[in-house]
């Protein structure tokens, strides 16, 4: 008997293609399953997946935080006086360079500085109409240079000036402008009198930061270290127009017995000279950053208030023929300071020079006007704990803050 076996079915070819396509998308499945599982007990950091800061961003950005702009700061400056009768100092020509006076030590000095600041105790011009008249000519004097030493002020390197002060008027108004009108001409900026155009001086740095200078005095005219309202409004008014502010003061009782911050209304002569102490406090707490004080002719302390400097008088300068020289009134410190562009003070010194009879400043090896202005800050300011070595640094509680 033959037994008829079936035969067996051909493979379907799309049949067995359905077949391959449904397995490996189960493969796929598994192996996308077992990935997924495998992701959720990795640790996922989100600091990685943060795009990267722009490097070149984050260093000019911290460049100009730490940038500091150097000022340099002295007290009364006047060359010599060619009223009544001409007493010059031969070594000041149009022509001489300010090495000839100042060595070239502490002429270099005022070359290497972002700011070079002093107060100009005098007029200049070349009238002799509205001479001021002088009873008395061993108390009185009646100052005014010739226009070419506003040239080499500037050539000594001064670029910011006051004229807030008691000589600023000894020719009347018509000299006060002259004197703004020639020492701006020479590229010094000026604050000098309460007048329009007057009050402010703005100088921009090389990298564009601007730096205001409001300066007060005691005398009619000018902007008032008595009327604290009036120094607090000018100096707020002055904040708005820069990036720091320096604030002169023209203040203070003067003599060689008047060295010290009494924290009072000061008198001389019978003549409200203003309470320095109270007049740098309104002057920070309304946005002013660097206090120089003027006018007493002798060094006095030093402080740091608020992150913010003040020299509560840095004495005479650079002051020919007429002036008194003696003891303390012949020391003139120079401040040399390192400050923020929000102007916080960075680092701060006190450059030691002196001046002789008939003047004319010189580094001072002996770094007299530094050790007396330690032993004052001490005396006068002590909860302030402000120390200044014998070579003149000055360090304070929060520096670097």
């Amino acid at each position: 008997m033959t037994v008829i076996r079936p035969r067996a079915k051909r493979s379907d070819p799309m049949n067995c293609l359905k077949i391959s396509h449904i397995r490996l998308l189960t493969v796929l499945k598994r192996s996308l399953k077992s990935s997924l599982i495998m992701l959720m007990f990795v640790p996922l950091n989100i600091e990685n997946l943060k795009s990267e800061p722009n490097q070149a961003n984050v260093s000019d950005e911290s460049s100009a935080r730490q940038k500091h702009y150097r000022v340099l700061a002295v007290g009364d400056v006047m060359l010599g006086s060619d009223w009544p009768n001409a007493i010059m100092d031969p070594r000041v020509t149009p022509g001489s360079q300010p090495s000839a006076v100042l060595g070239e030590k502490l002429a270099s000095l005022f070359t290497d500085a972002d700011i070079v600041f002093g107060n100009f105790e005098g007029t200049i011009h070349t009238s002799p109409i509205g001479a001021k008249a002088c009873q008395n000519p061993n108390v009185c004097f009646t100052f005014r240079s010739p226009p070419f030493h506003a040239q080499y002020l500037a050539k000594v390197g001064f670029n910011m000036m006051s004229n807030a002060n008691n000589h600023a008027r000894d020719f009347g108004e018509v000299a006060r402008t002259a004197t703004y009108d020639n020492l701006t001409k020479s590229g010094i900026t000026v604050s000098s009198a309460d007048r329009d155009g007057m009050r402010f001086g703005i100088k921009s740095l090389p990298d564009g930061t601007r730096v205001v200078l409001v300066a007060f005095g005691h005398n009619p005219g000018l902007m008032p270290v008595t009327n604290l309202a009036r120094v607090r409004e000018l100096v707020k008014q002055a904040e708005t127009l820069g990036d720091f502010t320096i604030v002169s003061c023209h203040i203070g009782a003067d003599g060689t017995s008047r060295q010290n911050v009494t924290r009072q209304n000061e008198l001389f002569l019978g003549e409200a000279r203003g309470n320095p102490w109270a007049f740098a406090r309104a002057a920070i707490d309304a946005g002013g950053d660097v206090v120089l004080c003027h006018g007493p002719h002798v060094p006095r302390a030093v402080q740091i208030y608020k992150k913010r400097f003040i020299a509560y008088s840095l004495g005479n300068f650079w002051t020919y023929g007429r002036f008194n020289l003696t003891g303390a009134a012949g020391l003139a410190p120079i401040v040399d300071l390192k400050v923020n562009k929000n102007g916080e003070v960075h680092s701060a010194k006190i450059i030691s020079a002196r001046q002789d009879r008939p003047g004319g400043p010189y580094l001072d090896a002996s770094n007299a006007a530094a050790r007396t202005m330690a032993a004052l800050t001490v005396a006068d300011i002590p909860e302030d704990g402000l120390e200044i070595s014998e070579s003149g640094e000055i360090k304070w509680l929060a520096q670097g803050d």
